[in-house]
């Protein structure tokens, strides 16, 4: 056969399979639409989650600008007035029972009303990592004659710069300048072995007083154990018993830097990298507001808090940041705390920070693709745990599958610190394995095998992300959208009903 020919119907078999993962991910969004905010997963989970709704809106923002506005803005109308995020905002019309812990568990209308908890949106009363500047940013970009018609960064930017002020003031346990995470699904790796030493101090709610709703959906040797639930449980009743407080005081008051008060106190190194890599956003929100003041300072706080970040959690001989258990060690105040020994894929995330020094960025890749991780080498995808590890279990949530949105971070780091063959190869495998696996929840680390949900929000919305977006043009001034093909261009349509 001619090598022209060959070389045709290679392409076009390409283009079709590329078409056709793109439609299949835009039907995940369209079904998992609710009107106004994008559910991660209908049976799993069926309501509006913080983190799970800025990596939708990223990918939302390909298929239709003003969707994925509408999906950030959701979200930020159930802030706090001390301004925290709340990591689930409630659908009234899903029956309580259809997950836990449920509305009436958090009961935030109440429990949650000296710390400004919204009166009429029942929500969690805990918070995820912050990557809502960043969502903004690349949504705007999306459409900026769009955006600034709706004055969207005008509305965002000071629920965002609260947001951001909470963390940094209300939940710096360590007195450094370090978020701390108070709970373990805080910080988003709910079930990792990071967690396992602080978690042995807390003792577990009593089981009959709850049931497991995720057992209903998912299997048990994939999910936490009972055990760990039950810590989780408790951790949760004791924060919302307290009013939700993070300061000494009842109303959550006190000094600026009282916060993470209780059991289960960390300081999580991608929690942290990604608010700074958020304030870098917020930087660039400020600078197209004309908030240009204010934006040089936010940019200086940036670059200061990824040296505190180093400062704090890089482990140089084990080429990777750490968790530091703030309740671990002597009581002094502040507390100092302990590394925990664990490699979590949460130290590599820092990977995405611009300030990171040249060195450190160098070992975070030479860790990635070493044993631990096998990036590039026997893992199909980065696992959320050490391959080598003790505790790894190629199934068990965030105990070493391998998620979407954590590689889809590391593909990103890789570009920006000058690993384009890389970040390249973990994009291939990425939009690989989100067609195999039918968009699931997480995966096999090194079959690709899905489990937990199918057809999960953040899944589908980050394959379409890396198929749409321009890789050389993410971190630059706002530019065109990429080439479409068609069958993308009739599935905006059908997203044309905003």
């Amino acid at each position: 056969m001619d090598r022209t020919n060959v070389g045709r119907t290679a392409q076009l078999t390409t283009r079709r399979a590329t078409t056709s993962l793109r439609e299949r991910a835009a039907e995940v969004l369209w079904a998992n639409w609710t009107g106004t905010s994008t559910v991660p997963s209908r049976q799993l989970y069926p309501h509006q989650w913080s983190w799970d709704s800025a990596f939708i809106a990223i990918g939302l923002r390909h298929l239709s600008p003003l969707r994925a506005q509408l999906e950030l803005e959701t979200l930020l109308s159930a802030q706090w007035g001390d301004g925290r995020v709340p990591h689930i905002v409630f659908n009234p019309a899903v029956p309580l029972d259809a997950y836990f812990p449920s509305p009436d568990f958090w009961r935030s209308t109440t429990a949650g009303r000296t710390a400004g908890a919204p009166g009429a949106i029942h929500t969690s009363g805990i918070v995820q990592p912050p990557v809502h500047a960043l969502a903004v940013w690349l949504v705007h970009r999306a459409d900026p004659g769009l955006s600034r018609a709706r004055s969207f960064l005008a509305r965002a930017h000071p629920r965002l710069a609260a947001w951001h002020r909470y963390l940094r003031c209300r939940r710096d346990a360590g007195g450094a300048g370090l978020a701390s995470v108070i709970h373990p699904w805080e910080q988003g790796m709910d079930n990792s072995p990071c967690w396992d030493a602080p978690l042995r101090r807390v003792p577990p709610a009593d089981p009959s007083a709850y049931r497991r709703a995720d057992l209903d959906h998912g299997a048990a040797e994939d999910r936490p154990t009972d055990l760990d639930y039950g810590r989780y449980v408790r951790l949760a009743a004791d924060y919302r018993d307290r009013g939700y407080a993070d300061g000494g005081g009842a109303d959550g008051g006190g000094d600026e830097h009282a916060g993470g008060v209780g059991e289960f106190a960390v300081e999580d190194p991608s929690f942290n990298a990604l608010l700074i890599a958020s304030e870098h956003a917020l930087a660039r929100i400020e600078a197209e507001l004309d908030l240009r003041d204010a934006s040089v300072v936010r940019e200086t706080r940036a670059r200061a808090l990824t040296g505190t970040l180093v400062e704090r959690l890089w482990d140089p001989a084990d080429g990777l940041f750490l968790c530091r258990d703030l309740r671990s060690g002597d009581h002094r105040e502040p507390p100092s705390g302990e590394l925990v020994p664990e490699r979590g894929v949460g130290g590599l995330v820092p990977l995405i920070l611009p300030a990171l020094p040249a060195p450190v960025a160098a070992a975070l890749v030479r860790t990635a693709c070493g044993p631990h991780f096998g990036l590039g080498g026997p893992a199909r995808l980065v696992p959320s745990y050490d391959l080598t590890g003790s505790a790894f279990d190629p199934r068990r949530y965030w105990r070493g599958p391998a998620w979407f949105n954590t590689n889809w971070l590391l593909e990103r780091g890789l570009r920006l610190h000058g690993e384009p063959t890389r970040a390249a190869g973990l994009r291939r495998a990425l939009l690989e394995v989100a067609g195999e696996s039918g968009f699931a929840e997480y995966v096999d680390p090194y079959t690709g095998r899905g489990c937990g949900a199918r057809g999960f929000g953040w899944s589908a919305a980050l394959a379409l992300d890396l198929l749409l977006d321009d890789p050389a043009g993410r971190d630059e001034e706002p530019h065109g959208r990429p080439a479409e093909a068609p069958s993308v261009a009739v599935t905006r349509k059908r997203f044309r009903d905003d």
